[in-house]
Formats: structure tokens, sequence, C-alpha cells
């Protein structure tokens, strides 16, 4: 095997070890979410349209490239290619790119209220605030529209009655920011039933930045 046949296939592995994670935390019920990854100069490996994350095979993925254009690989990509590319397209750095519908962020998401109070310290180091974009119809090109304005400033995005969608520099960072928005979505969610969290402090946030960057 070639050093590129090697990296190819651990980076297959990874997504496919990645979606089985989002399956197991139910973040991805039925053929719902979708995942890519970088795989080299110009190229993607996506997951497939219509195939469950629990099952996906690596042999299912499929190389794309910065149009979407399937290079190699049998079947569709998945159908939310288009907001992927948007996120490549202007964040370079970013590896990695997680679509689901974790259950608690999705109910932000469909009641159109954002994720973006500074209510936990490990929030606001790792994830920073999670806007919501407008509604869009999914599978169209509203939705890269949607959230063109907010993918520079942030990490993660709640997509208006659909889901969410986290990004980092590889896979492993895309994922753990998708596990904290659903983490925080949940806290906010019982801090409401509790009387409302108390934020963080302009203050209190210096001090985690000066502390942690």
């Amino acid at each position: 095997m070639t050093m590129a046949g090697s990296k190819a296939k651990r980076l297959k592995g990874e997504i496919i070890r990645l979606c089985r994670r989002l399956d197991d935390r139910g973040f991805v019920p039925a053929t719902d979410g979708n995942v890519s990854a970088r795989a080299g100069s110009g190229r993607l490996l996506v997951t497939p349209s219509l195939v469950p994350k629990g099952t996906v095979k690596p042999g299912q993925l499929l190389l794309v490239d910065l149009r979407g254009r399937v290079l190699s690989g049998k079947g569709r990509p998945t159908s939310e290619m288009k907001m992927h590319l948007e996120v490549y397209r202007q964040r370079p750095e970013i590896g990695a790119v997680v679509h689901a519908h974790p259950p608690a962020a999705t109910a932000f998401a469909a009641c159109r209220l954002p994720l973006d109070k500074p209510i936990l310290p490990e929030a606001v180091v790792m994830l920073g605030p999670v806007p919501l974009a407008g509604y869009a119809t999914p599978s169209t090109e509203e939705v890269p529209r949607s959230i063109a304005p907010l993918v520079k400033r942030h990490n993660a995005i709640l997509l208006a009655n659909h889901g969410a969608l986290a990004w980092g520099r590889d896979l492993r960072e895309a994922l753990e920011r998708m596990e904290r928005v659903e983490h925080l979505a949940r806290v906010a969610l019982l801090s409401r039933l509790l009387g409302g969290a108390k934020t963080l402090s302009a203050a209190q946030r210096a001090i985690l930045k000066r502390l942690f960057g």
C-alpha cells in the first residue's frame, strides 16, 4: 500500500469511528447527519446520502472535489454537501465538518434560539457562542447562504428547525465541538427549569481568555 493509500485508509477509519460515536450518542437518528474531512489538496472524503451513520462502511465513503463533484466511489454524496463546502471555502484551516441532530441542540434550533450566553467556562474557552442561522430548506442553495455570514467568526452553528453544524481542524475537534454544543444545550435547558442560568461576567470571561487563550 502506498503512503497516500495508507493515509486514505486511516482517514476513512477515523470517519467511520466518528459516525459510530454520533450514532451511539443519539445524534444521528435513521439516516440523518453527515460528515466530511479534507483528504489532501482540493479533495474531501464525505459520507453518502441516505445511509445510517451507525452502519456506514469505509467503502461507502466518497471522494469529492471542492465543488462537490464525485472523484471516486459509488452512490451520491450527502445532500448537505453545499454547507460543508461553504465552511471549507471560508475557513482553509478547517479539516473536518460534522452535521448532526442532537436532541437538545435541535430543540433550541426548532425554537429558533441561539446558544450564545456565556454560562459554562469550558464552552466559552473551547466552543464560543453558537449562533442561529436563519431557516433554509435542507439540501438547497439556501443553506450555504444562511450560514455564510456566521462561519468565519464561530466554531458551530444551530440551523433553524434543522440541527447543528460544527467544524474543526480535524475530525476529533469537530466531534468535540458538536458534543459541547449538545452539552451546552442540555445545561441551558435544565437551567431554564431552575429559574435561568447566571452568565459569566466580562471580567470572568477575560480571565478565562488570559488563562487559556
